[in-house]
């Protein structure tokens, strides 16, 4: 937790920093360029605006009347009047703000040159030679850079500087033949003097279209080329744009060079700043930052640490709670959060495992509930409370009238199913009944004794529609069961009611309306109002005859003339109107007149695999003549002839020797005759009345009699206790024993044993 507190604080720290210093540092070397543009931009100004004066008055003194006169004379020194106005037109030019130390006036043609000295004839002059060749340029005004000493003029040199940037345009200006030239001389240094002071880390200077230093700080550099100075030709190649900035490498060094070209005579205004000069402010940010974040680290590790060891404390106490409930956990040795993790995931697993076990309880509780509806096991208050309990009542009370259906399988010995898939083909069918019917019209759907049973209840809706609505839906369910599942099914439909607690009433309806089955034979539909129509009688034909002869083939083992007899002894029952109660009643008779056989014969229900379960409550479960036909075929006849074709082909064992046997090996225990009798396979009361006609006396008798003389023996040929004798032969205490044994024999036990030992 210390580590990870530690990277979630500490890593955004440092990269705070970084990009903090990364965005000062780009911040500082913008204003620092943007300071070096405005300066250049200023310097610019500054010395355009002198070098604009000098050209613009130059230009005007040129087209002056009094020196287009000039020009086409020669001057001697008896024009002194027109030389004075030519001094007065030279003086416009000089003053301290057009820095202009010397103008000259020269007329190659006339052989004259006025300049602040005096006047001299041209040729004679010191300077013609340079002058002529200014007079040769294509240009007919240029900015040049001349050496002060090229032009011999005593004033040119007064400022001890030596170049001189030089201001020379042919006249007249608008001949294309030059009669001479007017020549404006600024010392280098004046303009030097006008840009900002020099320092170690920047350097400002001038240059003309060859790169050649024509104004900066130290008059040493002046006359210059850019390239004599230590930069490379390829950085010359990068002034290619009015205004820029980029970075090189100058004796090692990194510089910045920031230039803007002027529009007036094209020079470059450049500025060289070394980037450690712009670095060490950076660097300072730096610092400050780096120690910011130091004390910001320091800050957040104390506060990781606080807080790490707070939020440390409950979950090391949950860890300590596991471990003293599950020891083995710290023998692992993982990860006190991977142990509450997974402990957590447990705590959520049983969560969902309970609440799945919470909700399949309950669906079992809503379909404990609805059975108990249906069976009428329910009271009213209870009902009302359970209603509310599991959400139905807002459901309920919206139904005006309620029906019951009841759905059941006909049959399964002719389809593709067996007897074994009944309970998976009423859950397919629970599953189509919800489907179909829609939920906000039906309670859940339950399964009561292999009976699909559903509640259904409208709203609004006339007796007629309801009816109408319900039979619908049992057509529709009895289509959808028959295309999906290939089965036919019959359902029966109660009356309509409006009172919730007559579902009792309405489901045993449906069950009635489905006995009806017996005669309408399968896959029909069967409402309850369509029964009962005042037609049935108590009084019915019995076929007592059919049914003596049907006894008489099976005790014969005629099983195929019993088979015909059974399907004519139905047919006779089944060929009268009656009611499903009436049919049940015959079927039950019959059942019953065969089982009074089987125990007058002595054959134990064993013998025609009858152990478990009813054979009425069986065959209360069929509906259909061929499905009950089937059944007392396989069920009863078919056992029964099997047993007297037994007894036909074998002797009756001597079965009251077998019970003595019985009795003298286990006389010490709790033995019945019901014991014997399922153990030789035989009816009880068939077996005593063989017993008793054998013995002459009951089986309890014989019992009683054996053990009372075991109980002589023991007293008289052992030392065995009364009280482990009465225990041996099953009395429940000793006094029982005494008691017994004083009515067979007249005295005690005890008193026994002493008589009939002295005796012996």
């Amino acid at each position: 937790m210390i580590l990870f507190g530690c990277v979630i604080s500490i890593i955004p720290l440092i990269a705070l920093g970084f990009f903090s210093f990364m965005k000062s540092s780009a911040s500082v070397q913008s204003h620092v360029n943007s300071s070096n543009i405005q300066l250049m931009n200023q310097t610019n100004s500054n010395l355009e605006q002198v070098l604009k004066t000098v050209d613009y008055t130059l230009n005007y003194v040129i087209n002056s009347n009094i020196l287009q006169e000039a020009l086409y004379r020669p001057l001697s020194y008896y024009d002194f009047q027109l030389y004075n106005k030519l001094r007065e037109e030279l003086s416009l030019l000089q003053s301290p703000e057009t820095k202009v130390t010397d103008v000259i006036l020269a007329n190659a043609t006339m052989n004259w040159l006025v300049n602040n000295r005096g006047m001299y004839d041209f040729y004679e002059y010191a300077s013609s030679d340079t002058l002529l060749s200014l007079m040769e340029l294509k240009s007919n005004s240029n900015w040049l850079l001349l050496e002060t000493e090229s032009l011999g003029s005593s004033d040119t040199q007064s400022y001890a500087c030596p170049y001189t940037i030089t201001l020379a345009k042919k006249m007249p200006l608008s001949s294309s033949e030059a009669r001479g030239i007017a020549v404006a001389t600024i010392p280098s240094c004046s303009l030097a003097a006008m840009m900002d002071s020099p320092s170690d880390t920047r350097e400002v200077m001038v240059l003309d279209h060859d790169y050649r230093i024509v104004v900066h700080p130290e008059p040493g550099k002046l006359g210059r080329y850019l390239t004599d100075t230590g930069y490379e030709q390829e950085d010359l190649e990068r002034f290619d744009s009015k205004s820029g900035q980029f970075e090189t490498r100058i004796d090692g060094k990194p510089v910045s060079i920031t230039y803007v070209r002027s529009d007036f005579n094209g020079w470059l205004y450049a500025s060289l700043t070394e980037m450690a000069a712009v670095t060490k402010e950076s660097r300072s940010i730096g610092w400050f930052t780096l120690y910011i974040c130091l004390v910001m680290i320091g800050f957040s590790l104390l506060v990781v640490w606080l807080g790490t060891r707070r939020m440390y404390t409950p979950i090391r106490h949950i860890f300590e709670s596991i471990v003293e409930r599950l020891p083995e956990i710290q023998a692992n040795k993982k990860n006190e959060l991977q142990i509450i993790d997974e402990h957590i995931r447990d705590m959520f697993q049983s969560n969902t495992q309970l609440r799945n076990e919470l909700r399949q309880h309950s669906q079992q509780v809503r379909t404990f509930f609805l059975h108990k509806l249906f069976l009428g096991k329910i009271n009213a208050p209870e009902a009302e409370e359970q209603i509310e309990l599991f959400g139905y009542r807002e459901l309920v009370s919206k139904w005006e009238r309620m029906a019951v259906f009841t759905l059941q399988i006909d049959m399964l010995d002719e389809t593709r199913y067996e007897r074994k898939d009944s309970d998976l083909l009423l859950f397919a069918i629970h599953n189509m009944i919800e489907e179909i019917i829609p939920s906000e019209h039906r309670l859940p759907s339950v399964i009561i004794d292999q009976t699909q049973v559903t509640l259904i209840g409208r709203g609004e809706i006339t007796l007629e529609q309801f009816n109408d609505y319900i039979y619908k839906l049992s057509e529709e369910i009895q289509k959808t069961t028959r295309s999906f599942l290939d089965l036919d099914v019959s359902i029966g439909i109660s009356l309509p009611y409006s009172n919730l607690f007559k579902t009792a009433r309405a489901y045993q309806e449906g069950l009635e309306a489905l006995k009806h089955r017996i005669k309408l034979g399968t896959g029909v539909i069967i409402p309850y109002h369509s029964l009962n129509s005042g037609k049935h009688t108590r009084v019915y034909f019995y076929p007592t005859q059919v049914e003596n002869e049907l006894i008489d083939a099976i005790k014969l083992a005629d099983e195929e003339r019993a088979l015909e007899l059974l399907g004519q002894w139905l047919s006779d029952v089944f060929h009268k109107d009656r009611t499903p109660h009436e049919y049940q009643i015959s079927l039950i008779r019959l059942l019953n007149d065969l089982m009074i056989v089987m125990q007058e014969s002595g054959i134990m229900l064993e013998q025609v695999h009858i152990q478990d379960g009813s054979l009425v409550e069986e065959l209360l479960k069929l509906y259909t003549s061929s499905d009950i036909e089937r059944w007392f075929h396989t069920r009863v006849i078919q056992p029964m002839v099997k047993v007297f074709r037994d007894r036909q082909q074998s002797q009756y064992q001597n079965l009251s020797e077998q019970m003595i046997e019985m009795i003298r090996n286990e006389f010490d225990r709790n033995i019945t005759l019901e014991e014997c009798a399922s153990r030789l396979h035989y009816n009880n009361f068939y077996l005593s009345s063989v017993f008793k006609k054998e013995t002459n006396m009951s089986f309890s008798e014989y019992l009683t009699q054996y053990r009372f003389k075991m109980s002589k023996k023991w007293l008289v040929e052992t030392d065995m206790p009364i009280k482990e004798i009465a225990e041996k032969l099953s009395y429940n205490n000793s006094q029982n024993f005494i008691r017994s044994f004083r009515k067979l024999e007249g005295m005690t036990p005890g008193q026994y044993r002493s008589k009939y030992r002295q005796e012996g």
